[in-house]
């Protein structure tokens, strides 16, 4: 894992395709996406550190870049 990857995800490319690979597999990256922009929702009504809400944000920009690359 990169200093970058740790800051930016809290985890490296690599633990984020293999820990969502199924579900996108199955639902799809959209659902993938807008299921991590729900659980964003859920940490910001609970009160999550802004630290964990940032990388989980980040994570979801990942996947999306990842598909509009893929678009292209």
């Amino acid at each position: 894992m990169t200093e970058f990857e740790k800051n930016c995800y809290g985890c490296s490319e690599a633990d984020l395709e293999a820990r969502y690979s199924n579900y996108i597999e199955m639902a799809g990256t959209e659902m993938l996406i807008g299921g991590i922009l729900s659980d964003v929702h859920e940490m910001l009504e609970h009160d999550y550190d802004k630290d964990e809400i940032r990388k989980t944000l980040n994570v979801a920009k990942f996947f999306l870049f990842r598909s509009m690359k893929e678009a292209a």
